[in-house]
């Protein structure tokens, strides 16, 4: 019995830690295709990073927050570079498909089709 429950606690444990997109492990989006929304401020090295899945925005939320990267402790990761976070996607099995990128002002926004590996 004691074996069951560790076993228990430490399956429900590790789950905890995926990096997840609105509520989902990584690991688990069962989507084909997703596109890597990148944007950066001029003069700045930090990019702001979102993953667009298809995802529906969640009540009282903006897209912004159902599209970040949470880590295992709730935090939004901070990627330095768009490379940065397409390496971070290769690592779950997505390879990159197409680029674009559009000035906003101030701003470079970043978009990167990616599709999943087959």
């Amino acid at each position: 019995m004691k074996k069951l429950l560790l076993t228990l606690t430490l399956l429900f444990s590790f789950s905890g830690f995926a990096q997840t997109i609105n509520g989902i492990p990584i690991q688990d989006l069962d989507v084909e295709y997703l596109q890597i929304i990148g944007t950066s401020k001029y003069m700045s090295s930090k990019v702001r990073i979102l993953i667009d899945i298809g995802q529906r925005t969640k009540l009282m939320s903006s897209n912004n927050e159902t599209a970040r990267l949470i880590d295992k402790n709730g935090e939004v990761l901070v990627f330095n570079s768009i490379i940065d976070a397409l390496n971070f996607m290769a690592a779950y099995g997505y390879e990159f498909i197409h680029s674009n990128i559009v000035a906003d002002g101030a701003e470079n926004v970043y978009y990167y089709l990616m599709k999943k590996k087959a």
